[in-house]
């Protein structure tokens, strides 16, 4: 005769199976998503032709799709947007790494910062010139120093230290956006000629010589969320200037009390008005979604005062929004209840 279990043991065993189908069905159905962006401003259809565009949206999916698999096999968010915001760094299309835009003497500086949720760790460079890829040394800010922003030569030193190599600026060329830069200049020296002071003259730029950014936001199955900004800066830019991207609150924070937000647009007043932090502010604060929240900031607070550009946004919940105010932004998402997501223009 077959003999019947005691009954603590039956209890414990239906307990455990109870426990681990319990925890199996919890680690299928955690949220993970992310987000990217590669920067927003004067983006018209008219000045694509069919394979510039999908050009343009194969590598937005490949770099979304990069982050995603990473997520999916359990890695951190922070592995996630690294991984997605190197592939945009290293295409030309995007104005970071080796798509970053010229300086008035006609190199090339460039910013990034990294910011984790979950205990506001955070990292960002700036004004480095020698650099591959920015993103990656703002990581090794925030996990092997003991500082937050380091700049120009001494954040080239620090790479060293940590065995980065140093490349030649000029492995940041690139014909389209040296010719962008000779029209700035054209430009600048025009209103120079009708009695505009530099101030003056600046302002007369268009918008596509002041953005251009790209960034990442994510979610991984551990709950942590993360956001990390790359940018060239701003075409003709003078004087060893920086703009948000590098800034943490202004265009990189992440909290996991609220959300994470990358942003790209014209810096000074991304800077000016902190918007990454301000967006997270009024999720945590004033009980916000974070689509109300970036709607208000982007278009109420930024609209009226100048300010042009975007963000993207993620909360530990898995939602995300994608807010801008100009004519397009190069954008994706994807997340394990939503299909890959790719736009460039307004109306994608």
């Amino acid at each position: 005769m077959k003999k019947s279990l005691p009954l603590l043991t039956c209890l414990l065993l239906s307990a455990f199976a109870n426990t681990a189908y319990s925890n199996s069905v919890q680690a299928k159905d955690l949220p993970f998503a992310i987000a990217i962006h590669g920067g927003a401003g004067t983006i018209e259809k008219s000045r694509f032709t069919p394979e510039k565009e999908a050009a343009y949206r194969a590598k937005l999916t490949e770099s979304v799709e990069a982050g995603y698999a990473i997520l999916e096999k359990g890695g951190t968010s922070l592995d996630a947007l690294t991984a997605a915001i190197n592939i945009l760094e290293n295409s030309p299309f995007f104005n970071a790494g080796k798509g970053a835009v010229y300086t008035h003497d006609e190199t090339h500086e460039m910013d990034a910062s990294i910011m984790e949720g979950k205990n506001r760790q955070a990292g960002a460079v700036a004004g480095v010139k020698h650099i591959e890829n920015p993103i990656n040394l703002a990581r090794l800010v925030m996990d092997e120093s003991v500082h937050v922003m380091l700049s120009g030569a001494g954040a080239e030193t620090f790479a060293k230290s940590q065995g980065v190599e140093l490349v030649d600026n000029k492995l940041f060329d690139t014909d389209h956006r040296y010719k962008s830069l000779q029209r700035a200049k054209a430009k600048m020296k025009k209103a120079k000629q009708e009695n505009k002071d530099y101030q003056a003259a600046h302002s007369a730029l268009d918008t596509e010589y002041k953005v251009g950014t790209v960034g990442a936001v994510a979610l991984d199955k551990f709950g942590n969320i993360a956001a990390g900004t790359s940018t060239g800066g701003m075409t003709n830019k003078r004087f060893g200037r920086i703009g948000d991207s590098p800034v943490i609150g202004a265009g990189t924070f992440a909290d996991n009390n609220s959300c994470a937000v990358s942003a790209t647009g014209h810096g000074e007043y991304f800077i000016r008005y902190n918007v990454a932090a301000d967006i997270c502010a009024r999720v945590q604060y004033q009980g916000k979604t974070i689509e109300q929240a970036g709607k208000e900031v982007i278009h109420d607070v930024l609209m009226p005062i100048g300010g042009t550009g975007g963000v993207i946004i993620i909360d530990t919940k898995g939602n995300i929004s994608l807010p801008f105010n100009t004519k397009g932004m190069y954008r994706a998402s994807k997340s394990n209840g939503q299909m890959t997501y790719v736009g460039i223009f307004k109306d994608d």
